[in-house]
């Protein structure tokens, strides 16, 4: 059985702009493309990413990393109702951006850990098994 990890865009924004845990992404990164684990964000963190980057550097730039994730070994996952009702339920809950109870939701959907270095995953901790970058 393949473990799966999902990403949370502060993993991936980490990677791009080669932030501390960089290192840790890109490992996961080779060991997706080797089929030794799955990795899945939702499309929503993916948006998060976008935006990040269209407003540090450029929207050029950001379609640019997008199609570069795209043909990554990384599934990335429609908004269903399923995964958005529990995202609201975190969102509800207060204390977490709308895009991180994606991630989180995805993750206890999936029986997954998140992989982020967002302290908001903190509120989370007792329902969503995380790896810290």
């Amino acid at each position: 059985m393949t473990v799966t990890k999902i990403l949370d865009s502060f993993a991936l924004i980490a990677f791009f702009e080669d932030e501390p845990g960089a290192d840790f992404v890109r490992v996961l990164l080779l060991e997706a493309e080797s089929k030794n684990i799955k990795l899945a964000m939702t499309v929503v963190n993916l948006g998060e990413v976008w935006y990040s980057i269209a407003r540090t550097v450029s929207p050029e730039q950001a379609d640019a990393i997008v199609q570069e994730v795209r043909g990554m070994s990384i599934e990335i996952i429609d908004a269903d109702w399923k995964l958005t009702h529990q995202a609201a339920i975190y969102k509800a809950r207060g204390g977490i951006s709308y895009a991180d109870c994606y991630a989180a939701a995805l993750a206890k959907l999936s029986q997954a850990e998140v992989i982020t270095g967002d302290p908001e995953f903190q509120k989370l901790k007792d329902e969503v098994n995380t790896a810290w970058i």
